[in-house]
């Protein structure tokens, strides 16, 4: 069982972001870096990935079978980097969100302000889409690790109908998310979204997947 005896400073325990960066210590260690390390070792850090870690939730203190859910994982690493309201779940992550998949899946992904490559961290891989999130239809949601945003599913919808194999899907798993996220889907806000950000196309592969037809 790992050792939890040394507990986090109280600063870095009450962050509302539980991934945190060695440049997010550097108020409270004067080498921020080899204390997360010692931290993780004890157990009260997780290390994700090089330069990130995770702040064990209480209740998940000396569990060694705890593994942090990828998509929320992935949130709190965006939103450590770019900040809370540049960033959101979307495509496989919000469906996920939204309940359209129910099969977990290995890969997030996380709409950030530029281009970045993929990062893989412990639990999985995180894929970075550059879009502007002032621009993207989205509601704010909350887990053990990060408060932030995460696509509508109206928005969801129409982003997995216009790059179903983004973050790993299948076809035909892209499909299936399609015509969930349909049936919870209000049709007059997607085609509104679709107007605005020139997405016809994908509204009219959604509307078809999930028996609608195709509008005039």
């Amino acid at each position: 069982m790992a050792d939890t005896t040394v507990g986090l400073p109280p600063k870095l325990a009450r962050r509302r972001n539980a991934v945190l960066r060695p440049r997010d210590a550097a108020d409270v260690y004067a080498h921020p870096r080899p204390e997360l390390a010692r931290l993780a070792r004890r157990g009260a850090l997780r290390s994700l990935a090089s330069g990130y870690y995770m702040v064990v939730p209480q209740r998940r203190l000396g569990d060694v079978r705890w593994r942090p859910d990828l998509h929320s994982a992935a949130l709190g690493v965006a939103i450590a980097d770019y900040g809370l309201d540049h960033v959101a779940l979307m495509g496989t992550s919000a469906a996920r969100h939204h309940g359209a998949l129910p099969r977990a899946v290995a890969v997030a992904v996380v709409a950030i302000p530029r281009q970045r490559p993929a990062l893989d961290v412990d639990i999985g891989q995180i894929v970075f889409v550059r879009r502007r999130v002032d621009r993207l239809d989205v509601e704010r949601f909350e887990t053990e690790l990060a408060v932030g945003w995460v696509t509508t599913v109206e928005q969801t919808l129409l982003d997995v109908a216009a790059r179903p194999t983004l973050g790993g899907l299948t076809e035909q798993s892209a499909a299936e998310a399609i015509r969930a996220l349909a049936v919870r889907a209000d049709w007059e806000r997607v085609a509104e979204l679709a107007r605005g950000q020139r997405k016809r196309r994908a509204y009219d592969t959604a509307r078809e997947l999930s028996g609608r037809g195709q509008h005039a």
